[in-house]
């Protein structure tokens, strides 16, 4: 139901009140609570959380009162979260987000697996205008269209941010999108055919001694 994400946060969030959390910022599916001295995070996707703490007692102690409060279940270390890949490196202190099972995805179910890459987000000299629109596309162009745009946005969001700039561009062009627009987008899809298996690392904070 629409409305379920809804429901299930009103109901969540009274317990983790209870508990001394509070959300952060303006970002209510995002909790922070501090615990014998010991920070811990939580993010809320529905019914799906991540929890983070450096203490592990900690974290335990209370995942355990908030599985027994919603009867929830344990799936163990974060590997992968909302179709992303989530690698940890202890020694390096690094994360590595990825989505290369979702790009693949993307570039076979649009037919651009088996085709010549591209090395440039969009071609020379590249300018799509309003004046590109049709005013009545196609049923089936006009899907093809927002299927590519939407799916790149989800990549966008998540872990691929030099997509952002492209994908900005020719979501503006969603309602009435026109043949230049899709040949744009099908650029980025050649583009992504070539950088389908990157990744973004996220390394600790190292300050300098003063």
């Amino acid at each position: 139901m629409p409305s379920a994400a809804r429901a299930w946060h009103t109901t969540m969030g009274p317990f983790l009140e209870k508990e001394g959390s509070e959300t952060v910022g303006c970002e209510k599916s995002m909790w922070r609570v501090v615990i014998d001295s010991h920070r811990i995070l939580l993010g809320a996707h529905i019914d799906d959380f991540v929890i983070a703490c450096a203490n592990q007692p900690v974290l335990d102690a209370f995942r355990k009162r908030l599985l027994e409060a919603f009867q929830g279940t344990y799936e163990g270390p974060l590997g992968h979260y909302l179709r992303c890949k989530i690698a940890h490196d202890p020694v390096a202190g690094t994360t590595t987000l990825s989505q290369t099972h979702y790009a693949e995805e993307i570039l076979r179910s649009h037919g651009f697996w088996d085709i010549s890459p591209r090395n440039t987000l969009m071609k020379p000299n590249t300018r799509v205008s309003k004046d590109d629109c049709d005013p009545n596309p196609k049923q089936g162009f006009h899907c093809r269209y927002c299927g590519i745009v939407g799916s790149l946005g989800y990549l966008v969001t998540m872990t691929r941010p030099d997509l952002a700039w492209s994908y900005s561009e020719l979501s503006k062009y969603v309602q009435f999108p026109g043949i230049a627009h899709m040949e744009a987008a099908e650029h980025v899809v050649r583009y992504l055919r070539d950088t389908w298996n990157e990744s973004i690392t996220l390394h600790p904070w190292l300050s300098k001694p003063k």
